[in-house]
């Protein structure tokens, strides 16, 4: 196979965990990693079960490193929400061109995510909650212990869309402002964005780095010569696919093994690039709010 064809040289796929302590097996983070070399899939790593978030972007970032040395393209996937519902950013207060941006900024100041996962995402809701409404919405879901008159264990009443557009369509998806219990998408995203923007921001990676659909467009990847990226970060849903548990493995560890597979497959089918497009009845209105906002899951089509 002529692997120039292919729109990537390597996949990097990471389930990712809130968890508050050290972790590994169930409901941990996993990432799986596959490069073409020599003409080969070389596996490397794999599956890897980091008991940490510091712990996984140490290891994420070496591999990035690496690729980028030898000026490989790889995409990389991150199992959260890269964004909010539309009129989340107003909310808050923030006016500016790039709203998602604005969000990353803000999060990597205020999250505190130490090396034994222990992070004070509950407490930022919480002031997320009080400059929006004063009250506890429309982020919701926390341990008794945190509870106060800005955040409840219990689902709060509506105030912003509950669902993006993606979720809407990815079928499992969990509402963003869920903090707490099972499938906490919201927990995730808070614990996860300060990472992703930190690697994004990268001295290194960060000038041949992109994120997807935010600094690219909801648009079919352009050709290789014409971009000015590397590595493209895009939000991914591993649950979406149906992966094949083997004897012994972690459900999440054949989910990103399984993802890394079919991302290889459909590169080399030729119709990867088309993914990065999103659906094509999606309308302008929409088409600006996932680009500015939202985000959107790759494979939702």
């Amino acid at each position: 196979m002529n692997h120039s064809k292919t729109e990537f040289d390597g996949y990097l796929m990471v389930d990712w965990s809130a968890a508050n302590e050290p972790k590994d097996k169930e409901d941990s983070i996993w990432y799986c990693y596959y490069d073409r070399m020599d003409g080969a899939w070389t596996e490397k790593n794999n599956p890897k079960n980091p008991r940490t978030r510091r712990e996984a972007i140490d290891g994420i970032t070496s591999i990035l490193y690496e690729t980028t040395k030898h000026n490989r393209t790889v995409l990389v996937g991150f199992d959260f929400p890269f964004g909010y519902p539309a009129g989340f950013s107003l909310a808050l207060g923030w006016h500016g061109e790039f709203p998602w941006r604005a969000l990353w900024n803000e999060l990597k100041e205020a999250i505190t995510d130490d090396h034994k996962n222990r992070n004070n995402r509950f407490e930022v809701a919480a002031s997320f909650n009080l400059r929006i409404s004063g009250q506890p919405f429309p982020f919701w879901g926390c341990p008794e212990t945190v509870t106060s008159p800005w955040i409840s264990k219990k689902k709060a009443r509506p105030h912003l869309a509950e669902f993006r557009v993606t979720d809407q369509r990815a079928k499992g998806a969990q509402p963003v402002w869920k903090l707490f219990g099972a499938g906490v998408a919201g927990g995730q995203a808070l614990v996860g964005i300060p990472w992703l923007a930190r690697l994004r921001d990268d001295a290194t990676l960060g000038p041949r780095s992109a994120v997807w659909p935010f600094e690219t467009g909801l648009i079919q990847l352009p050709p290789r010569t014409e971009r000015k990226w590397l590595i493209l970060y895009a939000e991914i849903f591993p649950a979406m696919f149906k992966a094949a548990v083997g004897p012994g493995e972690i459900k999440d560890e054949a989910q990103v093994r399984d993802l890394v597979q079919r991302l290889k497959a459909e590169d080399e089918r030729g119709g990867l690039g088309e993914w990065f497009a999103g659906p094509s009845e999606l309308s302008e209105n929409d088409r600006r709010k996932i680009v500015g906002q939202e985000g959107w899951i790759l494979g939702v089509m």
